[in-house]
């Protein structure tokens, strides 16, 4: 398989018996689209953050409240927060976005250390609701 064979969601497009929306090609999640269960987008994905030791990823980096490319906000994401919307093209997390602009983040030029575990336990309390199929009442 090439990349030419592929989506730009990074799913196979001919060949069924290859990767699919279970398997895609971290590149092509950079730049997607991210959106809440109101249909309100949320912003992008700017980076995956790949735990080398489990060969898992553990964060999406979400960047929100941007304008003109300004200003944006960076947020790290748990994966296990997001569902891929492949009808759409795009991820979701369930999480209003009042609620996303007061989650800890950061800007491009300060990024926390996140192999630090009091750092990941935070985010992942803080994004615990917004796991798939948890709305927040």
């Amino acid at each position: 398989m090439n990349y030419e064979t592929r989506d730009t969601m990074g799913i196979y497009k001919e060949n069924l018996s290859g990767p699919g929306p279970h398997l895609m090609g971290a590149n092509t999640l950079v730049g997607n689209d991210v959106y809440n269960h109101k249909e309100e987008s949320l912003g992008d994905i700017k980076e995956i953050m790949l735990d080398v030791t489990n060969g898992k990823i553990s964060y999406a980096v979400l960047s929100f409240g941007a304008f003109l490319g300004m200003g944006a906000k960076l947020f790290a994401v748990p994966w296990s927060a997001l569902t891929l919307d492949t009808d759409n093209k795009r991820f979701v997390l369930n999480i209003e976005k009042d609620r996303l602009s007061d989650a800890p983040g950061f800007d491009k030029d300060n990024w926390p250390n996140m192999a630090d575990e009091s750092w990941s336990k935070d985010i992942d309390n803080y994004y615990d609701s917004a796991k798939p199929g948890i709305f927040p009442g």
